[in-house]
């Protein structure tokens, strides 16, 4: 939940106990507040129950408070699910009940960060929708259904570790419902209780609400993460509604891996819709794919959000429908046949076996000699960027503009593995890096089948910039002190000196520095460079990546932010969002 702007209200002492400091968001039961907790001197959020229309009928009122009583018995019944808002008490003021709830600091809606910074990698939407189906679970197990499950309720925060949008909480169990139960239900007479666009079709039409129709609605909530926009979006409430009920959902253009689960979660005949089990064994096989009995991959860390907005999805000239994993075919027969694989990233999975004598790679890319770890590259493409096949030309890492850089390079068992599986294990090889950067994407560059033994018989995975050049090495490949000319190569977490409004110098964090990155914002596309550095910048900074949500002493430090012109002549319009100390001076290891 980020923090939103004062309203009217702030200052107010509720049950003699909750001071309210500012509204953090409204819905359409009422507001959402941050207050604190006089007694135990912490904060937390307070749900409002809010009539904003006095002349509602007196039972439509009575429905609503009796709502709100249910959700925090619901949610309170699933007290400690790391993927769920605590509920911590439930109360009344002045009439209306309130509902007490964790503060989830640092943290945003999933609407709200994908409108901010675009969709998510099919990936990381994966690992969002696994913690989701794991609460929704709970639920179920003990009889309650969600009934309203969309981006709105899913929150983002950052981890212990401080790693953004990691935790992934679902909230709201305002309309949730035991079906078997014996308590009322609060639904409105002739209204159906949800969100248009994320219901069920089942459910448009009056029936009961059910975990398959929750599964639905998630189905739903994934393809707006991994597409910017729901399935069945239309122009108004009831054409949204007749679509969900009668038309099929808009071909994916990013899904990637995911779109078969999508295709499967969203059939409309809940009979025939993927079960909870089914939907995570293929969400975990996205996070986490199989590995080829060589080299074993090390696990790494939890995915954090994918940086930066991706281009419009567009399959390669030269690239191939795979077939899915054994783990998916068994889930998924008869529903979804061949979809590309690969996750977030875009990959070159390019050129026919045959193509190119004594190229590794083919004629397409032009290489005469397999890439090795660290190689630098400039691409061209036949086209629009990310769209066929890319001739690559290895350069200077430094002195050259450069548009992206090969991470690692790993032995595939046979040139058709490495066709199948390349751009999957290249994204999962990258990840680490290519999530604290602000706008690059995986290309995995795979040998043709008469090149495989000439390119040792490795793929090449490369991290590209996605709007334009990257200016120099990449993650592990730079070095301590070294000059670094443009935003693209900052990352987060990097340790800076400033040398001057356009570069930096990179520092040991463990020794003096100036400033530390702690992420990336983007501003809006009619934003104008000069715009964003005299005070447009800093301010998407404060509000977005407040230094006090890392754990910085709001009284001696302070956000800063650095802007570059590239960004701008790409259209891509971020910036880096930092923490440096308020007088001036350095920060030394993990001072906060």
């Amino acid at each position: 939940m980020a923090s939103g702007t004062s309203q009217s209200g702030v200052g107010r002492v509720i049950a003699g106990r909750y001071l309210l400091l500012n509204q953090l968001g409204s819905g359409g039961m009422g507001h959402v507040w941050l207050a604190h907790d006089q007694q135990l001197d912490c904060e937390v959020a307070l749900k409002e129950i809010v009539f904003r229309d006095p002349g509602e009928a007196a039972q439509d009122r009575t429905a609503r408070v009796a709502r709100a009583r249910a959700e925090a018995r619901h949610a309170a019944g699933l007290r400690g699910h790391p993927h769920v808002v605590t509920v911590h008490d439930v109360l009344e003021h002045e009439g209306l009940p309130w509902i007490v709830m964790e503060y989830v600091a640092g943290a945003l809606d999933l609407r709200a960060l994908v409108s901010r910074r675009g969709p998510l990698a099919p990936a990381e939407c994966a690992r969002i929708g696994l913690a989701v189906l794991d609460a929704l679970t709970a639920g179920h197990e003990r009889g309650v259904m969600h009934r309203d499950v969309k981006p709105a309720n899913i929150l983002l925060a950052p981890d212990r570790t401080g790693s953004p949008y990691a935790r992934v909480l679902l909230t709201d169990y305002g309309i949730s419902v035991q079906p078997d139960g014996d308590e009322t239900r609060y639904t409105r007479t002739h209204v159906i209780v949800g969100t248009a666009g994320y219901l069920a079709p089942e459910r448009t039409q009056g029936g009961p609400p059910t975990a398959a129709a929750d599964l639905f609605s998630l189905g739903c909530t994934l393809y707006y993460g991994v597409e910017g926009h729901g399935p069945f979006d239309r122009d108004t409430g009831l054409a949204t509604l007749t679509a969900v009920l009668l038309e099929e959902p808009r071909p994916p253009l990013r899904a990637g891996a995911l779109e078969p689960v999508l295709a499967a979660m969203l059939a409309k005949d809940p009979v025939h819709r993927i079960t909870a089990a089914r939907t995570e064994a293929a969400l975990a096989a996205i996070v986490t794919p199989q590995s080829p009995p060589r080299p074993r991959l090390d696990p790494g860390s939890e995915p954090p959000w994918a940086s930066g907005t991706p281009d419009q999805a567009a399959q390669g000239r030269g690239g191939r429908r795979r077939r899915l994993p054994r783990l998916l075919l068994g889930p998924l027969a008869g529903l979804l046949g061949f979809v590309l694989l690969g996750g977030g990233a875009w990959y070159a999975l390019a050129n026919l076996p045959g193509a190119g004598d004594g190229q590794p790679y083919g004629r397409a890319v032009g290489l005469a000699r397999p890439l090795k770890d660290g190689d630098c590259v400039q691409a061209v493409w036949p086209d629009a960027p990310f769209t066929g096949t890319p001739r690559l030309t290895v350069v200077q890492c430094l002195g050259t503009t450069t548009d992206g850089q090969v991470m690692t390079v790993y032995e595939a068992g046979s040139a058709d593995e490495a066709r199948t599986t390349g751009g999957t294990q290249c994204e999962q090889r990258t990840e680490e890096t290519r999530e604290k950067l602000a706008a690059v994407r995986t290309y995995a560059v795979i040998p043709t089948g008469d090149g495989f033994d000439a390119a040792g018989r490795r793929v090449a995975c490369l991290l590209l910039g996605t709007t334009g050049p990257v200016f120099g090495p990449l993650g592990r490949h730079r070095e301590m002190g070294m000059r670094i000319p443009d935003t693209a190569t900052m990352q987060k977490q990097d340790c800076l000196d400033r040398v001057s409004d356009h570069s930096a110098r990179l520092r040991p964090c463990d020794g003096p520095h100036g400033e530390r990155v702690l992420g990336f914002a983007r501003l809006s596309p009619d934003t104008t460079f000069q715009q964003a550095r005299d005070g447009k910048a800093q301010e998407v900074c404060e509000e977005s990546l407040p230094p006090q949500d890392y754990g910085y002493d709001p009284g001696g430090h302070e956000s800063a932010f650095w802007a570059s012109k590239s960004a701008w002549k790409t259209t891509s319009h971020y910036v880096v969002c930092t923490v440096r100390p308020q007088n001036g001076g350095t920060m030394e290891g993990d001072q906060v």
